[in-house]
């Protein structure tokens, strides 16, 4: 895979440009893709923290368990995500990953990426811009859950996800993949799956919005966002840095 095919490096490429030594860079935090398929945790809650992971290809969910059995969605991943970097100051997960489709993982150890540090201040900055959009994209699925209507907050949850899909250029104008099931929405929004039905029964006679299995289409973008409330500004940002000075060789 070229760095010109790498989700990874157009996730990074959104917030600020990136010179060819920072691609390189995160290249080599892209080697050794595991292959895995849909179902697949690939950490629990409790496990030892001491990596990351790139998501190559493929979707997944991270997720906490209740001793009721029940389970809280915490978050989407769709390629180029890196998962876990939350956990970067911790020694065990916090939540459990589950693959959605088929996926590529690649993953590398929390050491490795002191090595990017010292090699890119660029990067360095991008990964602390990450991680600060991550907790923007938490901090506004809880206000969704918690404020506002079944309609909104389906809504919401489908603009944005074109939005992220929109990012990375996997999106077919508005049609996206969506391969969730309507359990793992409402386990995300916090409704039930009766809810989940019936919002998109409504979507789809207002024409806002019509699903076929796993493939959403949203015909008009705008009316979706109106009904959603939308607010962006938690998705925009980014990095407006100098280029790096040339590292000078030392002589003998």
């Amino acid at each position: 895979m070229s760095p010109s095919d790498s989700c990874f490096i157009r996730h990074f490429s959104h917030f600020a440009p990136l010179s060819d030594r920072d691609k390189h860079l995160l290249k080599k935090l892209e080697v050794n893709p595991v292959s895995v398929n849909a179902g697949t945790t690939l950490w629990e809650t409790g496990d030892p923290a001491g990596r990351f992971g790139v998501l190559s290809q493929g979707w997944a969910f991270s997720c906490r368990y209740m001793e009721d059995g029940t389970r809280q969605i915490l978050d989407i991943h769709i390629p180029g995500d890196v998962i876990g970097l939350g956990e970067y100051a911790f020694h065990h997960r916090l939540n459990t990953v589950v693959t959605l489709t088929k996926s590529e993982i690649c993953y590398f150890p929390h050491k490795h990426l002191q090595e990017v540090f010292d090699e890119s201040s660029t990067l360095t900055s991008l990964f602390f811009t990450i991680a600060g959009h991550h907790q923007a994209l938490l901090t506004e699925r809880l206000i969704n859950m918690a404020r506002r209507n079944a309609q909104q907050k389906l809504a919401h949850f489908l603009y944005e996800t074109l939005q992220r899909m929109q990012r990375i250029g996997a999106c077919n104008a508005n049609r996206i993949e969506l391969p969730l099931s309507q359990q793992l929405i409402a386990d995300l929004l916090g409704i039930s799956t009766v809810h989940i039905s019936r919002t998109f029964a409504v979507f789809r006679e207002q024409g806002l919005v019509f699903r076929k299995r796993q493939w959403v289409e949203i015909p008009d973008v705008h009316a979706l966002a109106c009904v959603a409330e939308f607010d962006g500004k938690y998705l925009d940002g980014g990095l407006s840095l100098p280029s790096e000075a040339p590292r000078q060789s030392s002589t003998v």
